[in-house]
């Protein structure tokens, strides 16, 4: 089993600009691994994800930073892969690219993107991740990105600048064929809505296993990065699956991670400050990659 990453996830207010800034500071000085960020352009109270993640990257030195997830209809896929080259190689190799198909259709009308039907939804995702794929793979076989459409067609165009590692696609989405989508094509798995639907996710995975498998890729190559949340206690025990001291944290999170082949743990924190960060790096992350390493012998 792969060392389990954590991170965080910051709400992008603006009101809480200087916040955001503390929060990832902590997690970077806590060895955290991660830091996921929400794509909603049309809120109008939340900075743009990509500008806030090129800031947080200049600020930081070794947290890797992804969008969780972008919103595909508000962003155009050679644009996507523009953006991500462009951030990985600014970093030093530390961004990923986190997709989504889309949400809150009102509001992308609203704000000019189209208002995309379920099934075409499906049909633009692939197209998209094969786009940005092939876009992000520079080299002497694909110097020109082409892709015939319908929805993204793209006569052809030089792609770069290379990255400076190869980033990663990781899709958040639950349903049925979207989830074949991944295990076809994706390197990740962002489950929506966190762990609300934890019970679902062995046979949620068990779809993208299989169509990786049917694709002649490695099933336990794509990725399981889960949002978390819940509030570290010092002893009481809340409703929620987590709420409650480290200990109950480290049991849950170790349990989850063998048991549904959980790869990463983002932790969205009940507050803007830097206190649940703190304990969830110091008592939470390690315990959990010892559990883990314990177990696995």
């Amino acid at each position: 089993m792969r060392r389990p990453a954590s991170g965080i996830s910051v709400t992008p207010n603006a009101s809480a600009y200087h916040e955001i800034v503390a929060q990832v500071l902590a997690a970077e000085r806590g060895g955290l691994d991660l830091v996921g960020i929400q794509d909603h352009p049309y809120q109008r109270r939340f900075l743009d994800t990509f500008a806030l993640i090129g800031d947080l990257l200049a600020r930081t030195t070794r947290l890797r930073f992804f969008p969780d997830v972008a919103s595909l209809p508000m962003r155009a896929p050679t644009m996507l892969a523009k953006s991500a080259a462009s951030l990985d190689v600014m970093s030093g190799g530390r961004f990923e690219l986190g997709l989504g198909a889309g949400a809150f259709w009102d509001a992308v009308a609203g704000m000019g993107g189209p208002r995309r039907a379920p099934r075409e939804r499906l049909a633009a995702l692939e197209e998209a991740i094969h786009l940005i794929r092939s876009a992000l793979d520079v080299g002497p076989e694909n110097r020109v990105v082409r892709g015939a459409g319908p929805l993204y067609p793209v006569p052809g165009y030089p792609p770069g600048p290379p990255p400076a590692h190869r980033v990663e696609i990781w899709v958040g989405a639950m349903a049925p064929r979207s989830l074949e989508v991944i295990g076809r094509l994706a390197d990740g798995w962002v489950p929506g809505g966190g762990v609300a639907r934890i019970a679902e996710f062995k046979s949620l995975g068990a779809r993208i296993d299989d169509a990786a498998s049917a694709a002649g890729r490695d099933p336990a190559a794509i990725r399981r990065i889960v949002n978390v949340s819940g509030v570290i206690t010092d002893g009481v025990r809340g409703d929620g699956p987590l709420d409650g001291p480290a200990e109950q944290w480290v049991d849950t999170l170790t349990t989850w991670a063998v048991e549904l082949r959980l790869d990463a743990f983002i932790f969205w924190p009940p507050d803007t400050g830097t206190q649940q960060i703190d304990r969830f790096a110091n008592d939470i992350a390690p315990a959990v990659r010892e559990a883990i390493s314990t177990r696995d012998g």
